[in-house]
């Protein structure tokens, strides 16, 4: 997620996000000084322009994501500001990123990203928000706008699941990239490890992932009665994140 500096608007009229899916084209087509074409830097499975932040989900290739964003990021911060007689940064200094480790969690994303027009209140329907990557879905956004490798996605789930999967409104507790998260964690990582010592006698965290799938989950949601974040209960116990917040859900 990029978001603009101080939750302002980084798209003012229907040129700035066509420029936005023009420069993250420019991220797919690539050509060297000689015209030759160049392997993409990443592959688009999602997107939503919102007014003042941007949704991505993706793959990245060779280039560090940091670089990746940062080119996108500068080309359109160069044309925004030359637009707009404005000047300084127009993103906030760090974008929001986080792994997806399976597929439950992938589809929770795709969800999340073009149900956020529809939980802003901006529409009444997915299909009905123009800057999103639903509509390529739906055969909707012509082929020169288009970004996204709809075929690999569709290639695992059927465009009928897929529709009532997005089209389905998420749970209002339902949070991706941890936004608020950290709020909500009063655990420590020192603490999480003692906990996990003290009600669980496991000195090495990483072993709970190879544990029997019953005793796993019970550790897990202990873990979550006790504060501990999502993200983090991955990150310490190799456990994915897609089956924390699986879990989670049954709380």
């Amino acid at each position: 997620m990029l978001r603009g500096i101080n939750r302002q608007d980084i798209f003012e009229e229907c040129e700035d996000y066509v420029r936005m899916l023009t420069y993250l084209q420019h991220l797919l087509e690539r050509y060297d000084e000689k015209g030759k074409r160049l392997p993409p830097l990443c592959t688009v499975y999602a997107y939503c322009l919102m007014s003042n932040h941007v949704h991505l989900l993706l793959r990245v290739y060779d280039e560090d994501i940091s670089k990746m964003i940062k080119i996108l990021a500068v080309k359109y911060a160069v044309y925004f500001n030359q637009k707009y007689s404005r000047s300084g940064h127009l993103f906030q200094d760090r974008f929001k990123s986080e792994p997806v480790d399976d597929e439950t969690y992938f589809l929770t994303l795709m969800r999340y990203i073009h149900q956020n027009p529809l939980m802003a209140g901006m529409v009444k329907h997915v299909r009905e928000y123009e800057w999103s990557s639903w509509g390529e879905y739906l055969g909707d956004i012509p082929l020169a706008l288009s970004v996204c490798d709809t075929k690999a996605v569709l290639e695992r789930i059927p465009l009928s699941d897929l529709k009532d999967l997005v089209e389905t409104p998420l749970d209002g507790d339902v949070r991706c990239l941890d936004i608020q998260e950290s709020s909500l964690a009063r655990m420590g990582d020192k603490e999480l490890r003692q906990f996990l010592r003290q009600r669980h006698v496991i000195d090495e965290p990483l072993k709970v992932q190879s544990m029997e799938k019953e005793q796993r989950n019970d550790i897990i949601l202990s873990c979550l009665d006790k504060g501990a974040g999502l993200r983090q209960l991955s990150r310490i116990t190799g456990v994915t994140y897609g089956v924390i917040y699986r879990l989670k859900g049954r709380r």
